[in-house]
């Protein structure tokens, strides 16, 4: 027989004990709330303002043409407007755009019958948005094409009608008929340069998914390390021998270190061996940025689990930062897709700069001196997390 005073008595006590816990009521509210937006504005959206360079070689009507209407397009978003071709392929290497559109020195020169090549270099590592990019980019240009086309043909009509006023009651003996229409169409000769080769979605994903699965694997286990600890009165226990909070600290971050480096090492050879992953750059360098992220987000833990007294509470507060920022951060998805404000949030999470890091060094063949900003990022994070976390350890609760 259920009773309902019983029932209700325990519904009572149940939220009782949820407002005495304010993070973890704050994170029941504000968690749902972060995934219907991220999924509703990020994952649903499409790309849009993908970074470019245009490197424009002549100057006139078509150049202007073609470059508004490169910038009316909501797809691309023109970084710069220079005129050195081979500085625009060093921006798509060095990461600051992910294509460079080169319109040759004779873009202008409508009366030439050869086609002008334009030489687009496409950041081929983010595999996502040049699968976008080069569709869309040879659209264009298919129509700026087809437009020339046609007006060389105006052109080619202005001049026969001229030659037949000028050759009146003469026989005609103009060349049009020998014109190759199919070349006056086809003025532009779209070529694409991928940078770094064909890149599979899977060598795509693959670094992320290790920085990913550092960073779940780092960040819950502290929720074990410390918050359960404390809430089984283990740590209670220790601190009752002369054990300083920096000796409990340090000993939690060696562990959990030393863990997260092997499987950071096992999730390697197991990307190599099921998926035939190829390490571009420094294998070391790899090892040590995933130590240095696992640094990170263990650091992250333990801010989190300084404060709080059981082990629900941190899984609770670290749900609605674990989650968005696997979302937010380029792991599935490069950043470009995502809707301006969370382009602008994606740099605020230390998980984007492990990304890109990884992705620079196993993708690009990237060394140490191409990704020192994600290292010295990751750093402070670091050191904030840790110094928070140690100053605001609380070994009473």
């Amino acid at each position: 027989m259920v009773e309902t005073k019983k029932i209700l008595w325990m519904l009572k006590k149940d939220l009782i004990v949820l407002w005495r816990h304010k993070p973890r009521l704050m994170s029941i509210i504000i968690f749902p709330i972060l995934m219907i937006a991220l999924f509703g504005y990020g994952m649903g959206g499409t790309i849009e303002n993908v970074p470019v360079v245009v490197v424009k070689q002549s100057d006139g009507p078509v150049t202007d043409a073609t470059l508004n209407a490169i910038k009316d397009m909501s797809f691309y978003n023109v970084k710069d407007i220079i005129g050195d071709p081979q500085r625009g392929k060093e921006m798509v290497e060095s990461g600051q755009v992910k294509a460079a559109i080169i319109l040759p020195s004779d873009y202008e020169d409508l009366n030439s019958s050869n086609a002008k090549s334009v030489v687009t270099y496409v950041d081929s590592s983010d595999q996502m948005a040049a699968q976008t990019l080069i569709p869309t980019t040879q659209g264009l240009f298919n129509q700026i094409s087809a437009q020339i086309g046609m007006k060389k043909l105006e052109a080619l009509n202005s001049q026969s009608q001229a030659i037949q006023v000028q050759s009146q009651g003469v026989q005609s003996t103009s060349t049009l008929g020998a014109v190759n229409y199919q070349n006056i169409m086809n003025s532009i000769n779209f070529q694409i340069n991928k940078i770094y080769g064909d890149i599979k979605y899977i060598d795509f994903l693959v670094p992320a998914i290790l920085a990913m699965t550092i960073m779940m694997g780092a960040m819950f286990s502290m929720g074990e390390a410390l918050a359960g600890e404390r809430e089984r009165g283990e740590l209670a226990r220790l601190f009752m021998t002369p054990t300083s909070v920096a000796t409990v600290v340090g000993g939690k971050i060696i562990s959990k270190l030393t863990i997260e480096t092997a499987r950071a090492i096992l999730l390697i050879f197991a990307a190599i061996v099921l998926f035939g992953i190829t390490i571009n750059g420094s294998m070391v360098l790899t090892i040590l940025l995933l130590v240095l992220s696992a640094l990170c987000f263990v650091g992250f833990g333990i801010m989190v689990s300084a404060r709080v007294s059981t082990q629900e509470d941190y899984t609770q507060m670290v749900m609605p930062f674990t989650m968005p920022m696997m979302f937010v951060s380029g792991v599935f998805y490069p950043i470009e897709t995502m809707p301006w404000i969370f382009q602008k949030i994606a740099y605020i999470f230390p998980l984007t700069y492990a990304n890109d890091a990884l992705r620079g060094v196993m993708l690009k063949g990237a060394g140490i001196g191409d990704v020192w900003l994600d290292i010295a990022v990751l750093g402070g994070f670091t050191l904030l997390f840790f110094a928070l976390g140690v100053t605001r350890f609380n070994r009473d609760i």
